[in-house]
């Protein structure tokens, strides 16, 4: 097997994304450009919130989701931005339509609390307006994670309670995670799988995290990961297709024993698991047959909701 490390998020090598123009505070600016003050509280204290997004076709594909989660994370950390959906389906409309994009490319959309009047805590501080960043890439996620898959290595590092940082929050202080992801790769593998405070096994540092065993498709109870929009979706689809899913507490010892396992995430979509802690997983090496039908199924989904949301905002206009 091949021992170079990858990730979830390895893209396709692309040149166009050398002159990108990326959107910071009303303004398109080159990339070499773009810059925020180091007083701003996402540099300085993770203050902030993120969220990942696709286009498909001309559409952010789950966009209502996608905001929904938003804007729920923003209000729980009392960021007001003054404006609501549809002015950041315009900042990413414009920002895709200045870089000539319609489809495979891929947004991380910042949002903090802006600009402090002193290098302190305290969120008062931050007095001038929240700070908003669009960058959206010419991205399409690299063949070898669908014919390799990740290998996953179980790092002491864990999803916290949400009494210390919900890990809901797709929050810019990531520190959690970048130090499992580290754990993982200085253990040879490429990517962190996290338990749960009480050693059930939850999610990886990038990615939610599901097993297949005997025809069923389990996942977390959801309580310590984060609210995945794709990891719904994939719920939602084993319901609709008579796949058995469970939402259930498991333990490595049933994740060894997994006859495939997958990662979900906006980026990836469905990115199979080789092997975990060195225990090779399945017979295929990569994906295996439910992981496949998952991922059919997938596609035929983001068809269907690319053209809803089309037809949808035709009818507007």
């Amino acid at each position: 097997m091949d021992t170079h490390e990858i990730s979830t998020h390895d893209a396709e090598a692309d040149a166009r994304n050398e002159a990108l123009l990326i959107y910071v505070n009303g303004e398109l600016v080159p990339k070499a450009e773009a810059k925020i003050s180091v007083y701003d509280s996402g540099f300085m204290l993770g203050d902030g919130m993120w969220e990942g997004l696709r286009l498909y076709d001309g559409e952010w594909a789950f966009f209502d989701e996608h905001m929904d989660r938003l804007f729920n994370s923003l209000k729980s950390v009392s960021i007001d931005i003054g404006m609501g959906p549809e002015d950041v389906r315009d900042i990413l409309d414009r920002t895709a339509a200045a870089n000539d994009m319609v489809s495979d490319a891929h947004c991380r959309l910042m949002i903090t609390r802006g600009r402090k009047a002193k290098p302190f805590q305290h969120p008062g501080l931050s007095r001038y307006g929240p700070t908003i960043v669009a960058i959206v890439e010419h991205s399409k996620p690299a063949e070898v994670l669908q014919s390799r898959g990740i290998q996953l290595a179980t790092v002491p590092q864990v999803r916290g309670l949400p009494t210390s940082q919900d890990p809901k929050f797709n929050s810019h202080s990531k520190l959690n995670c970048v130090i499992a992801c580290l754990q993982a790769e200085q253990a040879g593998a490429d990517e962190g799988l996290m338990l749960d405070p009480h050693g059930f096994v939850n999610t990886t540092n990038a990615c939610n995290f599901f097993i297949v065993r005997r025809g069923e498709v389990w996942t977390s109870t959801g309580d310590y990961c984060m609210n995945g929009v794709t990891r719904a979706k994939v719920i939602k689809l084993c319901r609709q297709n008579g796949i058995p899913v469970f939402e259930k507490n498991f333990s490595l010892y049933e994740a060894y024993g997994a006859d495939e396992a997958f990662l979900t995430g906006t980026f990836g979509a469905q990115t199979p698991v080789a092997s975990i802690d060195g225990k090779i997983i399945g017979a295929e090496g990569g994906a295996g047959p439910v992981t496949r039908r998952i991922r059919e199924l997938y596609k035929e989904l983001l068809s269907e909701i690319v053209a809803h949301q089309r037809s949808a905002r035709g009818q507007k206009t």
